[in-house]
């Protein structure tokens, strides 16, 4: 709240509410140009979406021979970043086989326009999906179970767009598509409903989420995005945050994760909402390790894996490795 002896504001912090807004309403009247592939799935609560369904679990989508690598491109142009990491990686080639259906599971939480970070860049998810058709996919699905209403979160942050004009389809979720899961030795996720129709036939699953201050957790980024596969009142998750996200990550065994750190929300997360939020930190980072890809993004918020109690618990429970120098990266610059 201003107080009388507040300065005055100052024109660009103007300048910049005005373009969130202007930027906020072009997004929503693209509401209807974009084709989305499902419905709105309406989250009643803990088991509704199963029902009498059968409990589901996740395969292991990792490839043999490709554990432990890690790579980190530093640049400003998130497409060539992407194709720098991968690259020093062995390419999307080493990772997806002609044939195969890939799913990216993208952050696409809230309406916000991309210039917020709040979600995966559309630049990424365009990239990523050019990227595997190369590699012989034969096809290629972006999804989410957004907190806001998805078929304006996929409209306003442009993954939608993005994705389909790279030759991916978008699979909102619906009710329907949840099936009742439960993480081995888990305490938290038991018969919770889990977003499962987009996994039927998938090969390969790659995660794809930006670097981001959390207000609970301490910070967002690659174990945190699985959230967005949860259905039910996840919300009360929260109350046991680090707990949660290390199920999360013993749950999901990804292909591959990418991280986005070119511009990292150093404050006010996960939903920022300010361009002051913001800090350009020319890092992208592509690992088969999600421990160690989290445990690396820390360092662009200023912090280590003992701020992040959860980096610790998922090292702890066999998901990954947070020394991430123990697994030599690859860095590279971004042409």
């Amino acid at each position: 709240m201003k107080t009388p002896s507040s300065p005055s504001p100052d024109p660009r912090d103007m300048d910049r509410r005005e373009f969130l807004k202007r930027s906020a309403r072009a997004g929503l009247a693209m509401g209807g140009a974009v084709a989305l592939s499902y419905a709105l799935y309406d989250p009643r609560g803990p088991g509704a979406s199963s029902g009498e369904a059968e409990t589901v679990s996740l395969p292991d989508f990792s490839v043999p021979g490709t554990s432990g690598r890690l790579s980190v491109a530093t640049g400003d142009d998130r497409a060539k970043a992407l194709r720098a990491a991968l690259k020093a990686l062995g390419g999307m080639e080493a990772f997806v086989r002609p044939g195969d259906r890939v799913l990216l599971k993208v952050n696409a939480a809230f309406a916000t326009p991309p210039a917020l970070s709040a979600t995966t860049h559309p630049d990424l998810v365009k990239e990523a999906t050019r990227l595997c058709l190369e590699a012989g996919a034969a096809s290629v699905i972006v999804t989410d179970n957004p907190i806001n209403d998805p078929s304006s979160c996929f409209t306003l942050t442009g993954i939608g767009k993005a994705a389909q004009e790279a030759g991916a389809k978008v699979a909102l979720p619906k009710e329907s598509f949840f099936r009742p899961v439960t993480v081995p030795g888990g305490r938290l996720i038991v018969e919770w409903p889990l977003l499962h129709e987009p996994f039927r036939g998938i090969h390969k699953l790659i995660g794809m989420a930006p670097v981001k201050d959390h207000q609970r957790s301490g910070a967002s980024m690659t174990m945190k995005n699985w959230y967005g596969l949860l259905g039910g009142r996840r919300n009360i998750f929260h109350q046991d945050i680090h707990n949660i996200i290390k199920e999360l990550a013993l749950m999901v065994k990804p292909t591959l994760v990418i991280l986005d750190g070119v511009v990292t929300m150093k404050t006010n997360g996960p939903t920022g909402g300010s361009l002051s939020d913001l800090e350009a930190t020319r890092t992208l980072i592509a690992s088969t390790d999600q421990v160690a890809a989290d445990a690396l993004g820390a360092t662009l918020l200023g912090k280590t894996p003992a701020d992040l109690p959860h980096i610790l618990a998922a090292e702890a429970a066999g998901a990954g490795v947070s020394d991430y120098e123990s697994l030599h990266p690859a860095r590279v610059q971004a042409g």
